[in-house]
């Protein structure tokens, strides 16, 4: 079978290793299957060629993009197929009015080309960032904001999808209309018939119009029978919803909706949850945007979290939350219906005073909480429990009851931990349970608490299973309990009509065993800490350097929780396999930046975990070279000064490139060979370290702590003065005096180390450098700038690593990176004489991680009229040295990124780390230069 793929797709794109199959078989859900390939096509042909294969070997074909699926429609035991990579292209049309996109791009990425014409699309679910368009039309996602009006379903304008028989169509072609009744005749047919055989039957007709009033994915849409003639039309509008068990869909065109730019957010507090969903309605009335609850469980679940208020540490038990947000087009409306409903609020049995921010960054905040509910749970159950997020919808006039005998249900089947968050405003709650699936008793616990479920929200409230987030799996046996069985029979028939051999997804939404929701359930053994808090659900994975090349924080958990399977059951063949698969995957190829942790609910830094890793996997005799390194770094910076001197004279007799060859030649005999960068040129004058730079009357004085990096790298092509003199010329021209660091030579942050896992040389140079700047500082009295950001960021997180005395030193210290210099010292008192006219800029991980590229853009703005960030930036994968030793990381990480900008000029391009300049000069094929030269050819 792999070979015939391999003829389909090429090899570089048939993922047929251990390791990809452990890897790729996890999604957001808590269902597991293994597939028997991946595969990731590129192109229409290639999609057809699968499904060619898919019949006529009757293997079935499942499409996943973002894998944050959460009710097992993204698994599969065939093939799966990954549009992660390869299907990402977006065009705004009708200056934002209307947006086309593939499958593989982000909802969050959509928005982000939509925000300069102040509009986005409709869907708005919590996992925007990392949900793809594929999953979002498939699932027709909702969200908080859009409702049932604004969803997937009502803002799909045209569709071009690509049928199991391989037959392409796109509703923007009139002429596939006339070719579909052709073409297609008997799946035309069959759709008209079950359009008139709807028509025809008033209680039935009666029964979808109603159901799709509120939120409901149970199912195949049925009301696009209703609300389209064609059959090409009612197909297309079948797609959205149908969880890729129809067709593949290829391209969509959306019509956006605006994104109001003022906006209010309050969390109100009540003393019941009953008392909160009293107040829906009149928050409705009043305007609100948005309207979220949570439990009193949800909000422990998150009260610690910092900036978290201090009021949600002291809430009785009984309470409950109500997020809302006002969004109006001007403040003057905003002020408005903010003051209206503050007017309205005595008749409300609110716990306090409403208290409403416009504060971007407060509002920002409010909001990942909510959208973090759900991980957060996950993160805080016994390790070794699975999490269990279920959908549904009540009416929103019956919403406080049903809670109260759905926390009923919980008391009676034992799940204490339970919580309750949800969209208010819709009647729609999710419920999140966590057990483990290790005995017969709690599979049983589970299937008969869900089957009271069952009972409790269609027969008692005639409520909807699966408001948002699919039927997949989880709800395939219940479809027609909800929908009754003249609407079920609908639905088979337009499976079979559609995918006769039943090949597209296979036991999703249609599906005869009524126990397939207690099948295939995934455990989650307890592994490591940094393992056992994650729940799988990806979010992670759109800010990963190595995603598009070996593995991501989510897949890279998902194989040490393999590991731990495989060795509790004894499997010592696959457990060596993937043991050994593992060192390129999950450790070689990590950048350990850490911008995972900056997606992820509950911080999760997988980065941590493979240090960790690399730390346990160093040998004695590793371990003690490293600390020789470190203890006489001053020698060590010598010796790679004179080969970088040797390096780029070699270079200039026999052409710049002759280095690169030449340890490409070797690296393919010795890995471990670092490649030598074009980018390299010789090492700086090191005479500035000999200077202070005194200034009379100087209102600031600072320590000066040029890097290793600077000092070995700091050269820039065309440039007449390196980083450090560059430096020392900005503080200058600015009256800011400058001491440099003591015995700067031999001086390191503990980055290079602390990455690589080497603990006690990496304890040894934080403490030494600790003590260097707290003696250079006299005592913390000068603030200490260093001109690389990550290695400011590795200062800023040391202080574990020292000595109790050192701890004390260290809690002294005021450490800046370039962009905080610039920002707080230099941009109060620089007067600018030259500002460049358009400059791109390439914000690197550690501002992220500190909360400094707002800073980063402002600086910028101060110096140049226009500034742009690529919608794609991020991390370009170098991670300190790492590009070097593993430069295919750093091609595949900066492709995005290099690709949206290559054809575009601008007349400086700037970042703050050497080592991330040199790959993104690389990738785009311009010099890349440091912030500090913008600034100091501006002054």
């Amino acid at each position: 079978m792999i070979e015939l793929l391999k003829t389909i797709i090429p090899e570089n794109r048939v993922k047929t290793r251990y390791i990809d199959l452990v890897s790729f078989a996890a999604d957001a859900g808590f269902y597991h299957l293994l597939p028997k390939a991946v595969v990731q096509p590129i192109s229409e042909a290639e999609i057809i060629s699968l499904f060619q294969f898919s019949q006529k070997n009757k293997i079935p074909l499942v499409f996943r993009t973002g894998g944050t699926s959460l009710s097992g429609q993204s698994i599969t035991d065939g093939i799966l197929v990954d549009l992660s990579q390869h299907w990402r292209n977006i065009k705004v049309e009708d200056n934002g009015k209307l947006v086309r996109v593939q499958p593989g791009i982000t909802g969050a990425m959509v928005n982000a080309h939509l925000k300069k014409y102040n509009q986005k699309i409709g869907p708005d679910p919590s996992s925007i960032s990392a949900a793809m368009m594929g999953g979002i039309l498939s699932n027709n996602a909702s969200g908080m904001c859009c409702g049932v009006t604004l969803n997937s379903y009502h803002t799909t304008k045209f569709i071009r999808f690509v049928l199991p028989d391989g037959n392409t169509f796109s509703t923007e072609n009139k002429a596939d209309y006339s070719r579909f009744e052709t073409e297609c005749s008997h799946l035309s047919d069959s759709l008209t018939a079950i359009k008139n055989e709807i028509c025809q039957n008033e209680l039935l007709y009666k029964k979808i119009r109603l159901k799709y009033q509120t939120k409901n994915t149970v199912g195949y849409s049925l009301n696009a029978f209703i609300d389209h003639t064609h059959p090409l039309d009612i197909l297309a509008h079948l797609l959205i919803g149908a969880e890729g068990t129809l067709a593949f869909i290829a391209e969509a065109v959306l019509q956006t909706v605006p994104d109001e730019q003022f906006k209010s957010t309050a969390l109100l507090y009540f003393p019941t949850i009953k008392a909160a969903c009293e107040a829906i309605v009149p928050l409705t009335n009043a305007g609100a945007a948005m309207v979220e609850l949570m439990d009193r469980a949800s909000l422990r679940s998150v009260e610690n979290l910092d900036g978290m208020p201090a009021i949600v540490r002291n809430l009785p038990d009984t309470a409950a939350a109500l997020l809302i947000e006002f969004q109006e087009a001007s403040w003057t409306a905003l002020e408005e219906r903010v003051s209206e409903f503050l007017l309205s609020t005595p008749s409300l049995e609110l716990y306090n005073a409403p208290v409403f921010t416009s504060d971007d960054a407060e509002r920002e905040f409010l909001w990942k909480v909510r959208k973090g509910l759900f991980p957060a749970v996950g993160a805080v159950r016994a390790s070794g429990t699975t999490v269990i997020l279920e959908d549904i919808a009540f009416p929103v006039k019956q919403l406080g009851n049903a809670i109260t005998d759905l926390q009923k249900l919980f008391e009676l089947y034992d799940y204490n931990n339970a919580i309750i968050f949800g969209h208010a405003k819709d009647g729609n709650i999710h419920f999140v349970v966590t057990q483990s699936f290790n005995s017969k008793a709690e599979v049983t616990r589970y299937d008969l608490f869900m089957r009271e479920v069952i009972e409790l929200v269609v027969k008692k409230y005639d409520g909807t299973l699966k408001a948002e987030h699919g039927t997949g799996r989880n709800m395939a046996p219940f479809v027609e309990t909800e929908w009754g069985n003249e609407a079920y029979e609908i639905m088979k028939k337009i499976k079979l009509a559609v995918d006769p051999n039943l090949l597209l997804n296979p036991g999703v939404i249609i599906n005869d065993d009524k126990n397939a929701h207690i099948k295939n359930l995934k455990e989650l053994p307890a592994v490591e800490e940094e393992v056992d808090k994650c729940i799988e659900c990806g979010y992670c994975e759109h800010k990963c350097p190595s995603r598009d090349i070996t593995a991501t924080p989510r897949r890279r958990i998902v194989i040490r929780r393999a590991l731990k399977k495989l060795q509790s059951a004894g499997d010592t063949v696959n457990y060596n396999l993937l043991l050994k698969q593992s060192e390129y995957d999950v450790m070689d190829t990590c950048a350990v930046d850490g911008l995972c942790a900056t997606a992820c609910p509950v911080d999760i830094n997988t980065g941590d975990l493979v240090k960790r890793l690399r730390r346990e996997n160093h040998s004695a005799k590793a371990n003690r070279v490293a600390l020789f390194v470190a203890k006489h770094f001053k020698f060590t910076e010598r010796l790679l000064r004179i080969a970088l001197k040797s390096g780029t004279g070699i270079n200039h007799l026999l052409g710049k490139n002759t280095l690169t060859k030449l340890t490409g030649g070797v690296k393919k005999i010795f890995p471990a060979m670092p490649l030598w960068s074009a980018q390299i040129n010789a090492a700086p004058d090191l005479k500035v370290l000999k200077m202070n730079v005194p200034v009379t009357g100087a209102a600031t004085t600072i320590i000066y702590f040029p890097s290793c990096i600077s000092r070995m790298l700091g050269t820039y092509q065309g440039k007449e003065k390196n980083i450090l003199q560059t430096f020392i010329s900005v503080c200058s021209k600015s009256g800011v005096a400058v001491k440099m660091l003591d015995n700067v030579s031999g001086s390191c942050c503990s980055q290079i180390f602390s990455s690589k896992g080497f603990s006690a040389a990496a304890a040894f140079t934080a403490n030494a450098i600790a003590e260097n700047l707290y003696k250079s500082s006299e005592g913390g009295r000068f603030s200490v700038v260093i001109d690389v950001s990550s290695c400011a960021y590795t200062l800023h997180h040391i202080r574990p690593l020292l000595s109790e005395e050192n701890k004390q030193k260290f809690d002294q210290l005021t450490i800046l990176d370039s962009v905080d210099f610039l920002h707080g010292i230099i941009l109060p008192v620089a007067v600018v004489q030259h500002k460049k006219a358009n400059i791109l800029l390439h914000p690197v991980c550690s501002l992220e991680k500190m909360k400094t590229t707002a800073k980063f853009i402002q600086v910028a703005k101060h110096f140049a009229a226009t500034v742009t960030v690529p919608e794609n930036t991020g991390c370009c994968g170098m991670a300190g040295d790492r590009g070097f030793l593993f430069p295919a990381l750093t091609a595949s990480a900066t492709n995005h990124e290099a690709s949206e900008i290559r054809a575009l000029k601008f007349d400086g391009y700037y970042s703050t780390t050497k080592t991330c300049e040199m790959a993104m000069s690389a990738a785009v094929d311009q010099n890349y230069e440091s912030i500090l030269y913008l600034v100091d050819e501006a002054i």
